[in-house]
């Protein structure tokens, strides 16, 4: 069996889709799941661009490694190349199972279904504060720790 792949995305990716790759790749890793691991936006505006400084700066705290990553928008290959298609939020999710061909329309879910808050959503936090980034990372840490118990029970 070829190993998953996972998809993280977010409206522009530089904020909580490279984050969520960022966290996912370390805890994968810490665990010895062999996972690939890709982010990308709904949007294309920051095509290219690095995640938000304040992303970087709020998770490097923590321990986690940005470098590698840039901006790219959801691909139309994407939808057959990756096993999981993971959304932040509700519109993310709109957007991604609008463009999804319906045979792999099954592969997109929201992220935080994986995890154990009440909150369903990643919040977006570009517009706000540095405490924006501390709870976007706190909601895709418990996220990831979902995800890889699941990978591990279908491996």
């Amino acid at each position: 069996m070829s190993k998953p792949k996972v998809l993280f995305v977010c409206l522009g990716n530089i904020c909580r889709s490279p984050t969520a790759e960022a966290v996912f790749r370390h805890k994968a890793s810490a665990a010895g799941l062999d996972v690939y691991i890709d982010s990308a936006g709904t949007g294309g505006w920051h095509q290219g661009d690095a995640p938000d400084s304040r992303a970087i700066k709020a998770g490097s705290q923590r321990g986690y490694s940005f470098a590698g990553q840039s901006a790219r928008a959801v691909e139309p290959e994407d939808y057959r190349d990756f096993d999981h298609i993971l959304a932040m939020d509700r519109r993310n999710l709109s957007d991604l199972k609008a463009e999804t061909p319906a045979e792999y329309a099954n592969k997109i879910k929201l992220f935080l279904s994986y995890g154990q808050s009440s909150e369903s959503e990643v919040p977006d936090p570009y517009y706000g504060g540095g405490q924006g980034f501390e709870q976007v990372l706190d909601l895709i840490e418990d996220a990831c720790e979902g995800l890889i118990k699941s990978l591990q029970q279908t491996a």
